[in-house]
């Protein structure tokens, strides 16, 4: 997972993140198993923005940068 993120918060990934300069993790969730973890994130895609807010908001209300928090 830290590999990951910082593949996007150092721009070396094409998509989203780099796309529109999305740099801090402000929510993140860990999985047993990639199934799993695939199965969640097309879930909260598939939310409304109001609660992907709130979900992050529950978990980070400052939309604090979580990076050194996994690292």
């Amino acid at each position: 997972m830290v590999k990951r993120v910082y593949e996007h918060k150092s721009g070396a990934v094409s998509g989203f993140t780099k796309t529109y300069g999305c740099k801090r993790l402000v929510y993140y969730e860990c999985h047993k198993n990639m199934d799993s973890a695939i199965n969640r994130e097309k879930q909260i895609k598939s939310g409304s923005r109001k609660k992907k807010i709130e979900l992050i908001e529950k978990m980070n209300p400052k939309w604090n940068d979580l990076y050194e928090e996994i690292v």
